[in-house]
């Protein structure tokens, strides 16, 4: 199984390949109002608003650093009816893929109601990695919420 590595502050993290749909540069955002914290907006993706997450912010209450490994990661996400949406997911240094076996990660031994989307970890030469689960990422209000604040807008937002 191939794995999309990328970091948040010094840790790193992973993310099922199978979900990621492109690795983008960033892009101008439009900022939607009145979202929670994290949710930076949206852009433009082929004529359809992307919503986008930046997970620093999201996770560490600080935004992405603006460098040339930090990347768009869009992956399809399920919502609320099952259906696939693109989301898109600022991260630092998206660089670096893993290939190995999904029983290689382990549970972590500590867990959180305030992130679920954390997953099992991996140690390797370099520390741990931690298998982040995008489904999880968004409380299903917030979830739903934003997709309908989406769908509301025209697909003219800047790309």
């Amino acid at each position: 199984m191939l794995f999309l590595l990328f970091q948040l502050g010094r840790d790193r993290y992973a993310l099922d390949s199978a979900q990621v749909a492109e690795v983008l540069p960033l892009l101008g955002i439009k900022q939607i109002p009145q979202v929670p914290r994290g949710i930076v907006g949206a852009f433009n993706y082929r004529g359809a608003p992307v919503a986008v997450v930046d997970l620093c912010e999201f996770a560490l209450g600080r935004p992405a650093r603006k460098q040339l490994s930090t990347r768009i990661v869009l992956v399809n996400y399920a919502d609320a009816a099952g259906a696939s949406r693109l989301l898109g997911l600022i991260a630092e240094k998206v660089t670096e893929t893993l290939r190995c076996e999904p029983g290689d990660f382990a549970p972590a031994g500590v867990t959180t109601d305030a992130a679920p989307y954390l997953g099992p970890v991996r140690a390797d030469e370099r520390g741990l990695v931690q298998w982040i689960d995008p489904d999880k990422l968004l409380p299903m209000p917030v979830r739903d919420a934003l997709f309908q604040q989406l769908a509301g807008h025209s697909s003219d937002a800047p790309s």
